[in-house]
């Protein structure tokens, strides 16, 4: 591999592409902008000329739908090339009507209907049904499912169906694949059910790397605690991935401590861009709750430690949306703070936000990538947090910040009202902030996945 100026290591000459089960403007929060961010990186790297790797989704939305949140993500900056972004549903369909000439040709005639399955047809902009889908209400493994998956002809006729949601998915990527010859295929997989799904996939070509976006735990998200139901079936197929990229050292050291070796574990930070902080906006006493307002925020708690510290001249902004929001507006009011403590709603520019705190206040109970940590330093706002599973201590333990007992309300308050009332630890805080969140910077997040990619390839197949 040559070192371009930057001194990262090329990338291995491959084909690449992401499957992300869906990619929706405003929706999945950090898993949307981790994804884009992941193909940004690789576009930046020169995969495909800059224009980046293929983006491959599979929900069943509308093609007008898809090509709108392309434009989105365009306008934003969040997608180098709409051209790229692509998906299974936008291209089942044929021009004249009924699915298109790659599905009719592995739809299987003795793949029928059962009738006491509930179908959804899904028909093109002209109303003509292309695949009918089977629906399988309540279950979480609904992606598992081998109901076949219904074929239409040009007249609307079925003429066959393909196994399950996972002959459908395997039909369009190994459609696909057979025209990129005999380079490499680099599939980076974003998603546990597309994961399980082409666990198996038997291409001399193929390399698969799954990243992980999520805590794998149940509460109380220890290092011993339930695993969560949904990753139980995943960490037992795990070791037929080429490699599966955890997004901080303490996860996977977790998991490998747990599970054992078989697979190959490895990490890889999300890349996170530098931003311009405006350090002139900053608001003296402005304690900032940012995030969505969900239980498992535990914003609740964060109010409570706000007051319990009780530091003159301070307040408290707590901007997101969700549906803990009465609730909390009802828990303000009640503990007489209406005049310190403002629900703000929504905002569409949060780094404005971050440039005005003073402190970020976090009382999470788990993370799985600590992305609005990272975000909160590059703007210079220190951190106070619940010190909890995963990746705020990888932040947070090397400064930027101060960290309490995970659901110890008395603690967070004990440490917020020590950063609060103390100018010269608050002043250091703040400088490091920028420094601490320069190990997650575009360039080491990409020669980290550089050298995974390249080990991938350089081995054979694990599958």
């Amino acid at each position: 591999m040559s070192l371009p100026s930057d001194g990262v290591p090329a990338l291995p000459d491959a084909e690449y592409l992401v499957l992300s089960s869906r990619l929706i403007p405003d929706l999945d929060g950090g898993y949307t902008i981790a994804t884009l961010s992941r193909a940004r990186q690789l576009a930046g790297a020169g995969v495909a000329d800059g224009r980046g790797p293929q983006l491959l989704t599979f929900d069943p939305g509308t093609a007008a739908d898809h090509a709108q949140h392309r434009e989105t993500f365009v306008s934003r900056g969040a997608l180098v090339d709409a051209s790229r972004l692509r998906n299974l549903f936008d291209e089942a369909v044929d021009a004249e009507g009924g699915a298109a000439a790659w599905l009719r040709a592995v739809a299987d005639p003795a793949l029928v209907a059962n009738a006491d399955v509930e179908y959804r047809t899904i028909a093109d902009a002209e109303g003509r049904p292309f695949v009918a889908l089977p629906v399988i209400p309540g279950n979480p493994d609904w992606h598992l499912s081998v109901e076949p998956v219904q074929i239409f002809d040009a007249a609307g006729a079925v003429v066959g169906g393909v196994a399950g949601f996972g002959g459908l998915y395997r039909a369009w990527l190994s459609h696909l694949t057979a025209g990129l010859g005999d380079r490499p295929i680099v599939i980076i997989c974003e998603a546990r059910q597309l994961g399980e799904l082409i666990a198996g996939w038997q291409d001399p070509r193929v390399r698969i790397l799954h990243t992980i976006h999520t805590i794998h735990l149940e509460a109380p998200y220890t290092a011993d605690a339930p695993t969560n139901a949904l990753w139980t079936r995943w960490f037992a197929l795990s070791d037929r991935f080429d490699a599966v990229i955890w997004p901080t050292a303490t996860q996977r050291d977790d998991v490998v401590a747990r599970f054992g070796t078989a697979a190959r574990n490895e990490t890889v930070p999300n890349p996170i861009s530098p931003v311009a902080c405006r350090d002139d906006l900053r608001e003296p006493g402005l304690v900032v709750v940012l995030g969505r307002l969900a239980p498992g925020k535990r914003v609740d708690q964060a109010i409570r430690a706000f007051l319990t510290a009780d530091v003159p001249g301070t307040r408290l902004e707590i901007w997101g949306g969700g549906p803990e929001q009465e609730r909390l507006a009802a828990l303000i009011t009640e503990l007489g703070a209406d005049d310190r403590i403002v629900l703000a709603g929504y905002t569409d520019d949060p780094g404005r936000v971050l440039d005005r705190a003073s402190v970020v206040l976090t009382a999470t109970a788990f993370e799985g990538q600590p992305l609005s940590i990272v975000e909160a330093l590059l703007h210079g706002a220190p951190v106070v947090s619940y010190d909890v599973r995963y990746g705020i201590r990888d932040v947070l333990g090397t400064g930027g910040g101060v960290l309490a007992p995970s659901g110890d309300v008395d603690a967070l308050a004990a440490a917020l009202r020590g950063v609060l009332a103390d100018p010269a630890l608050l002043a250091r805080l703040s400088a490091e902030a920028p420094e601490v969140a320069a190990a997650w910077s575009p360039e080491k997040s990409l020669s980290a996945l550089t050298a995974v990619i390249a080990d991938a390839v350089a081995r054979p197949p694990r599958r």
